[in-house]
């Protein structure tokens, strides 16, 4: 038969794992949905806006699933609230390739990149992750930047 008292300690041992367990899932699904991906429904030729996200001091790389009608021929980034440095993008597209892009601007708040243009058409995207240096400020402020993507209906009539 076993001791009450080594069962107690066993079941306290076991809850202690079962909440160390729950605190690290629940602080990766945290920072799984700090990024707010919109869900592009259109088609229209046009400006989307495929996700946004509060960049800080941090992590310097950051990403953004794209979902839905998901073909752009180019992309840019909005920064509001205050100004970052952004490096690069990295375009990850459905068909299983990527495409590298050194922005190496700083945009102001509130502002807009320069243009990005996808190899020329349109791509179907899976997601965008980016490199960027908040700078810092008097308050540490954290920057607010959104990812919007073209839809120029090529090949569509």
């Amino acid at each position: 038969m076993l001791n009450k008292e080594y069962l107690s300690t066993k079941i306290r041992k076991m809850k202690k794992l079962v909440m160390i367990m729950m605190l690290a899932f629940a602080g990766a699904s945290g920072a799984a949905w700090a990024q707010t991906p919109s869900v592009v429904v259109s088609d229209k030729a046009g400006w989307h806006k495929l996700g946004e996200t509060t960049v800080d001091f941090q992590k310097e790389r950051d990403e953004i699933s794209v979902i839905g009608a998901d073909k752009f021929a180019a992309i840019k980034f909005k920064v509001l609230d205050e100004s970052i440095d952004l490096v690069s993008a990295e375009i990850f597209y459905e068909s299983g390739d990527n495409q590298t892009i050194n922005i190496n601007s700083h945009v102001k708040a509130p502002g807009d990149s320069r243009q990005v243009d996808i190899n020329g058409r349109e791509r179907a995207i899976k997601k965008i992750a980016f490199v960027y240096k908040t700078l810092p400020n008097a308050k540490d402020k954290k920057a607010h930047l959104e990812i919007w993507g073209l839809k120029t209906n090529e090949g569509t009539k």
